[in-house]
């Protein structure tokens, strides 16, 4: 299933840290390898956190752009991939469940392929 969220959405929703911890990706040019985790945990001095990537073992950070602009994905940032990005699951939920559950209007499924697309927009008015 090909999951795709609205970049500016996720970094509003990464940002806030509240359901962001566990939250699984790959890349669709990297079929086969292991997927990619990042999150965050506030009670943490760098509370954003990334697992497999360039850094073996991971790194921290202390802010969601430092987070997506840094180039730890073959050299890349999480924000310049970001087209091949594919969310497994958000705050450890499924994207599918986490999506209706949190956010129905935005997302829609093909009916043929059941893959989802969630283009939401976050407005702070």
């Amino acid at each position: 299933m090909l999951n795709t969220i609205d970049f500016m959405y996720f970094l509003d929703e990464l940002k806030k840290g509240e359901i962001m911890d566990e939250t699984s990706f790959y890349f669709v040019d990297e079929i086969g390898e292991p997927e990619h985790d990042i999150g965050c945990l506030m009670k943490y001095d760098k509370p954003y956190w990334v697992g497999l990537c360039d850094i073996p073992g991971g790194t921290e950070f202390l802010t969601a752009e430092e987070l997506v602009n840094a180039k730890i994905y073959r050299g890349k940032s999480l924000k310049e991939r970001w087209d091949d990005v594919r969310i497994i699951c958000m705050g450890g939920i499924p994207l599918e469940e986490w999506s209706f559950i949190e956010h129905g209007a935005c997302c829609t499924k093909d009916k043929d392929t059941h893959d989802m697309e969630c283009r939401c927009v976050h407005s702070d008015g």
